[in-house]
């Protein structure tokens, strides 16, 4: 690419949470990030918590008022946009109930066609699709 340095890696993900309360503790609690900061944006009527996880993943939660719901669940009608966040795991079966023991809804356990990998969907309290891929 002319004169554009190469990418480093993902810096962050970002998401808007129609329930900040709700949506930081299931970040937080169930799946187990560190808080690194909160925020109260007064000017944007809006909170900000950076959240940290394992392998240098940053995630940025965000409130906002009113803020309109996500079109639909991507892989049944599949649209333009992030299709899903994808956490790796060593054993997918063993994430997929440590979330259901905290009373997350996850799809059965499939298998990667093109890797042979596990991987199983569930969503977060705003419905955005979340993956466990073992590696």
């Amino acid at each position: 690419m002319s004169g554009v340095p190469a990418l480093l890696g993902v810096h962050h993900v970002a998401i808007i949470t129609a329930d900040y309360a709700r949506s930081k503790r299931f970040y937080t609690e169930v799946l187990g990030l560190r808080v690194v900061a909160e925020t109260w944006r007064a000017e944007r009527e809006s909170w900000k918590l950076d959240l940290a996880g394992p392998g240098g993943i940053a995630i940025e939660l965000f409130s906002f008022p009113a803020p309109p719901l996500r079109p639909g669940r991507p892989h049944s009608a599949e649209a333009c946009g992030l299709r899903h966040l994808a956490f790796a795991v060593a054993d997918v079966a063993a994430a997929k109930a440590a979330l259901e023991a905290a009373g997350v809804v996850v799809e059965p356990i499939r298998v990667d066609e093109l890797t042979q990998r596990r991987f199983t969907f569930f969503f977060d309290p705003d419905a955005l699709p979340l993956e466990l891929y073992e590696t």
